[in-house]
């Protein structure tokens, strides 16, 4: 049932145009106008309070429609998405990897690129599918 970043950067770079990031954490995004936007990244975990935060690779962070979405998945299934203070007022939910599986996982990332690609790539993308 669970997924690693393996899968997800499978699933996610199969996307038109998805390139995975240079930064020292995992990450995916979409070329729009010539600059990678990112759709989903490995959360950065607040370990210890006075360092750094450090790249969690069994938590994945994904952008969603609007801040109720990612509350409404929240509560609907707290074991599998949650947040954190550093994410209010963004609309993006942490995705624990153990508990998705590859067909919801592949949704979600469909979903997130859909937010951040641009128009025309997006309309394309129906038309072929």
């Amino acid at each position: 049932m669970s997924v690693t970043l393996v899968d997800v950067r499978r699933l996610a770079l199969a996307l038109p145009e998805a390139v995975e990031g240079e930064a020292k954490q995992f990450g995916v995004g979409v070329m729009v106008k010539g600059k990678s936007k990112g759709f989903c990244w490995s959360w950065l975990e607040r370990v210890d309070p006075k360092k750094g935060r450090v790249p969690d690779p069994d938590v994945l962070v994904v952008r969603v429609d609007a801040e109720h979405e990612k509350f409404a998945l929240c509560k609907a299934e707290p074991d599998k998405f949650f947040t954190e203070d550093h994410y209010n007022g963004y609309a993006a939910v942490m995705v624990r990897l153990a508990a998705i599986d590859a067909e919801e996982l592949a949704e979600l990332l469909v979903d997130s690129w859909r937010l951040t690609a641009a128009k025309s790539l997006v309309a394309e993308y129906d038309a072929a599918h």
